[in-house]
């Protein structure tokens, strides 16, 4: 942790406002102080911050978080502003700079905006700016919402090869069981599934104006430390001690080796617009060989998807087997289906003749 030297911190919208849902300038200012030193040790620093709809609360005479998701994106709209105000008063007093980044999932599951967002992010790093990341909750709908700050965290932290990720909440760590109970115990290490074995993980923290939970941070520390990267969990006024190496809260060690990254997006951020039905031989060929699918093993076809989009795979017996992006449209598809690329190019042209999922675009679940 000590050696980390690019640092992923997620802090949620319970630890940045007050409990009438306005910014608490004291806590971000707190919160900066830590990042600030980080970069003065040498680490490069990326901050995914919820608090958005939460600062646009009060602005608006709204008591609660509204469920309707119009009202959710016009709160979106005024606490962004306020909330990227705030966090770039508070680095400049450290001669620091941020930098907005506001993403959707199809600025990262289609291969033009997902590298556009890697260059992105690159770029910002190189140039000593800390990227303040958050989803687009203004235009994002409700079929390309990531749900969540913390997977949406543990999915960037991929994305920009990070050594570290902290994950900041207003619990000090994770539990066996629901903190307020007398006699759960903190537990300090996860090294793998076996560790959380018997472990309530329950929907903790603040409900008015958060929208995660300890399951949603447990999953997320699940994908970043599968991915290589070591995941520490805790409380923002514990981020100074967490981000120095101190044991606070609880270390998720790595698990895994390192994905591309454009794969674990499609793994673990996206769900399937649709489905395509594929006989033995390609579900072979697919899950085994990993090959890309071509038309004459699917069989069928599910829903209305366009290219581009990702879908989910089916064997016979109907299990979804993996997922992937498209090539052609649902209405394309019947006519495809079953039949050889030669006997498509000569009867529909050169463009028929590719792959309905390419090997480079498609994930074995």
């Amino acid at each position: 942790m000590t050696s980390a030297r690019r640092i992923v911190v997620k802090v949620g919208s319970s630890s940045l406002t007050t409990a009438s849902g306005g910014i608490d300038p004291e806590r971000i200012s707190a919160l900066v102080d830590v990042l600030a030193a980080a970069r003065e040790r040498g680490a490069e620093v990326v901050l995914v911050s919820s608090g958005a709809i939460a600062a646009g609360l009060a602005p608006l005479g709204l008591k609660k978080r509204p469920r309707a998701l119009a009202a959710q994106q016009a709160a979106a709209s005024v606490g962004q502003g306020l909330l990227v105000h705030r966090y770039t008063e508070e680095l400049a007093r450290h001669g620091l700079t941020a930098g907005q980044v506001l993403l959707t999932l199809d600025d990262v599951t289609r291969r033009s905006h997902y590298r556009n967002a890697s260059q992105t992010f690159t770029q910002l790093l190189e140039l000593g700016v800390i990227p303040i990341v958050n989803e687009n909750d203004t235009v994002a709908t409700t079929e390309i919402r990531f749900g969540d700050n913390d997977r949406l965290a543990a999915l960037v932290a991929h994305l920009v090869h990070a050594d570290l990720l902290v994950l900041l909440s207003d619990v000090d760590g994770l539990y066996d069981g629901p903190p307020s109970r007398p006699g759960t115990r903190l537990i300090a290490e996860v090294r793998g599934q076996a560790d959380l074995a018997g472990v309530t993980v329950g929907s903790v923290g603040s409900a008015g104006v958060g929208t995660g939970g300890m399951v949603t941070k447990v999953e997320a520390a699940s994908i970043a430390t599968g991915s290589g990267i070591p995941v520490v969990l805790t409380s923002a006024d514990n981020a100074a001690a967490a981000i120095s190496g101190e044991p606070v809260g609880t270390l998720f060690h790595a698990t895994g080796k390192r994905r591309p990254t454009r794969l674990l997006w499609l793994r673990h951020a996206t769900e399937g617009k649709g489905a395509l039905l594929l006989d033995a031989g390609a579900v072979r060929a697919v899950v085994e060989r990993r090959a890309s699918l071509l038309a004459a093993g699917v069989t069928g076809v599910q829903g209305d998807f366009s290219a581009g989009d990702p879908v989910d795979i089916l064997d016979p017996e109907g299990r979804v087997v993996g997922r992937g992006l498209v090539n052609f449209d649902a209405s394309e598809i019947p006519t495809l289906q079953g039949r050889s690329s030669k006997d498509l190019k000569r009867e529909l042209g050169a463009g028929y003749e590719r792959e309905v999922i390419h090997r480079d675009d498609l994930v074995v679940l």
